[in-house]
């Protein structure tokens, strides 16, 4: 019997797990995030954090400043998501609502850890009711925290959540790590220029492409200025220009 038989049914439902314990529904939606064509990479320095993304417009028609996958949640938080695009869309509105309604109960910004949390718990609830599909989305959130500094975590669909060092998602999320586990085995890039570039250096080597300003997008969130801002394209080509001229 081959094995797409032997799955036969399983993969109708997302709440039933397969004989061999396996969720394929769930899995599907990683394979959407890959499936997406976009690569995202999150690094964590010591006193500022960083992502960027590819920024490809599907149409010549399109208005390119339409077009973004890069998300503020809160002044402090903001967020990459890689994936299918609508979806991406649902869960910062659900973000941005989770963090309001914090803030109006608790009267003080939500941190990025219990942000990421209650993404992940709303997440993992989408895999146990069949009613809801989980959304085929990665979310990479950074922030600052003001007692533990530079903030950088990451959502799946199957409501796992971690705090990391550096991290990637999407189409070449494997070459990424491999790239980050071999550059962060010394130390954590020291400001936020160092940040910005093994950012860069990582998404420029996993995709053999040399960029241009406008097929990035970068935020950035530092111990200096700690609200999360999103770089202009001249301040893009600002950091590209850096990076050329260091190699």
């Amino acid at each position: 019997m081959s094995s797409r038989s032997a799955n036969a049914g399983y993969d109708r439902h997302i709440t039933i797990f397969s004989p061999e314990g396996r969720l394929f529904q769930v899995e599907y939606a990683f394979k959407a995030i890959s499936n997406a064509g976009l690569t995202s990479v999150g690094v964590r320095g010591k006193d500022s954090v960083v992502i960027v993304t590819q920024k490809k417009v599907p149409d010549k028609l399109i208005d390119a400043s339409t077009v973004t996958h890069i998300f503020r949640i809160t002044p402090h938080i903001g967020c990459v998501m890689t994936g299918l695009d609508p979806d991406g869309r649902n869960q910062v509105m659900r973000a941005r609502q989770e963090a309001a309604e914090f803030k109006y109960k608790n009267g003080y910004e939500i941190a990025p850890d219990m942000l990421a949390k209650r993404m992940a718990n709303i997440n993992q609830v989408y895999t146990q009711k069949a009613f809801m599909r989980p959304l085929g989305v990665s979310m990479i959130l950074i922030g600052w925290d003001d007692e533990r500094g530079p903030q950088l975590y990451k959502t799946d669909p199957a409501g796992y959540f971690a705090g990391y060092r550096a991290t990637a998602a999407g189409a070449k999320h494997q070459e990424a790590f491999n790239y980050l586990e071999k550059k962060l085995k010394s130390d954590e890039p020291a400001n936020v220029e160092d940040t910005v570039e093994m950012a860069v250096a990582t998404l420029s080597s996993v995709l053999a492409a040399n960029f241009k300003a406008q097929d990035l997008e970068i935020a950035v969130v530092s111990k200096d200025n700690p609200k999360f801002r999103v770089l202009s394209a001249e301040e893009i080509d600002n950091e590209l220009t850096r990076i050329a001229e260091k190699d």
